[in-house]
């Protein structure tokens, strides 16, 4: 799946923690995913935790990271 595509699936509403980005308009954070991988959690045990989430929410999470650190991407709402 192509960046592009990923990054889709990254939402961000006013209504729903203060407008942080989200997957899939579900209320589960960019931030939270990232903290998780950050701190050692695998994929499958995140997939575990999180029934709704997919394997490429999560891609999408560190896509979107990526594109928010690299100055040259745009982001696209």
């Amino acid at each position: 799946m192509a960046n592009f595509e990923l990054l889709s699936r990254i939402t961000s509403r006013s209504d729903v923690f203060g407008g942080k980005p989200i997957v899939r308009d579900m209320r589960i954070s960019v931030e939270l995913v990232l903290s998780l991988l950050a701190q050692g959690v695998t994929l499958d045990a995140i997939l575990k935790d999180y029934p709704g989430l997919e394997p490429d929410d999560i891609r999408a999470c560190t896509a979107y990271a990526h594109a928010v650190i690299r100055p040259t991407t745009s982001i696209g709402a």
